[in-house]
């Protein structure tokens, strides 16, 4: 398709070229998705489309912020088993140090 040069000066002066556009559009879409999932119903979708650039970005950074850290917790690549090498199931230190304490009421 050929687009004439008018239209592509303009897209010049947003830094997009016709290659670019789907890829743009894309990003677009993925941010507006990830707001109004991870927003948990506190966003719909014409709110988010709406919403000025600058404040689309801020909101979509502190989510990511939020959930990313979440996200590494859950992966560490630790093997987080209550089974020791033996086979037998290891004690939780909370439960362990809850057993050991004496109680103060009576």
């Amino acid at each position: 398709m050929e687009i004439n040069k008018s239209i592509r000066n303009k897209l010049a002066f947003f830094h997009l070229t016709p290659e670019t556009i789907a890829q743009s559009r894309h990003n677009l879409f993925e941010e507006i998705h990830s707001i109004v999932f991870h927003g948990n119903g506190g966003y719909d979708w014409n709110t988010i489309y709406n919403m000025p650039i600058w404040l689309r970005k801020f909101t979509a950074h502190k989510m990511n912020e939020y959930y990313n850290p979440e996200k590494d917790e859950t992966n560490t690549g630790e093997n987080k088993t209550l089974i020791n090498e033996e086979g037998k199931i290891k004690i939780p230190d909370f439960v362990s140090e809850a057993h050991h304490k004496k109680t103060s009421y009576k």
